[in-house]
């Protein structure tokens, strides 16, 4: 902080914040007993992010996320929305055969995230042959779900590679 140019814009940008939650603990605890705010010590680990900065492979990443922040996020909106609607789905179809297990939306949110994501931990799992066949899809969705966030980061880490060699290819409209 010291030798920041701005030392405002620094403390309040992310490595700031990173440098002030890992020296504040000690702050606090000088004098007093606070047991409890030790495990805040642990974030001081997260100053291993400052060395990020000068590697050119985690540069790279950082520029493929912002290549494709807004495909991103627009894909987390659309993400959530198929869980709710998925968790209304089960919830739904296996309510009235398993109320104890599907007790209301939010508690069938924990079975659409597990099936969306395809891990199914087995806890939640329909018996009817409507949630089966509502499971199905969900699980196939799911599918896609893991698949195009990767291909939208690949693509962007491709292009952040062509556009770091200088060899940024022209865009289609200018053809």
């Amino acid at each position: 902080m010291l030798t920041a140019a701005n030392r405002i814009r620094y403390i309040t940008s992310f490595f700031g914040l990173i440098d002030l939650a890992a020296i504040l603990p000690f702050y606090i605890t000088t004098g007093l007993d606070l047991r409890s705010l030790r495990a805040v010590r642990l974030l001081r680990l997260f100053r291993v992010l400052k060395l990020a900065r000068y590697s050119k492979a985690v540069q790279r990443l950082h520029r493929a996320f912002r290549i494709a922040r807004e495909q991103i996020v627009l894909f987390f909106v659309v993400a959530c929305l198929l869980l709710y609607f998925a968790a209304v789905g089960i919830y739904y179809f296996e309510n009235p055969a398993q109320p104890e297990v599907f007790k209301s939306v939010f508690h069938s949110l924990w079975w659409a995230v597990a099936t969306l994501t395809t891990v199914g931990y087995g806890d939640m799992y329909p018996i009817t042959a409507g949630g089966r066949v509502f499971t199905f899809i969900v699980l196939m969705v799911g599918l896609g779900v893991v698949a195009v966030p990767a291909g939208l980061l690949a693509s962007a880490l491709s292009q952040a590679r062509q556009e770091e060699a200088g060899m940024s290819r022209p865009d289609a409209d200018h053809e």
